[in-house]
């Protein structure tokens, strides 16, 4: 299940803002994106991912996202982090 995949990660990017900076960067080896978050914010994410090569899943919901990356609130997306 994709939940496991972001509980199990080691470093993990938060949010829009810090995973899209991953992203450009280059250090984002999968993105995970909530199902239920807005598409104005998440189509930029996944037009990126495209661009840069870097996997997206879709997971179905915010509020389990934010569970699975250890926060009391809903997530739009995650990017698992290579260091």
């Amino acid at each position: 299940m994709s939940y496991e995949k972001v509980k199990q990660a080691a470093n993990i990017s938060i949010g829009t803002k810090q995973a899209t900076r991953m992203v450009e960067l280059g250090k984002a080896s999968e993105v995970f994106v909530a199902n239920d978050a807005d598409p104005r914010i998440t189509i930029k994410m996944v037009n990126l991912c495209k661009k840069m090569g870097v996997k997206v899943t879709y997971v179905d919901s915010m509020k389990l996202l934010g569970k699975a990356c250890g926060i009391e609130v809903g997530a739009a997306m995650a990017a698992v982090v290579d260091e």
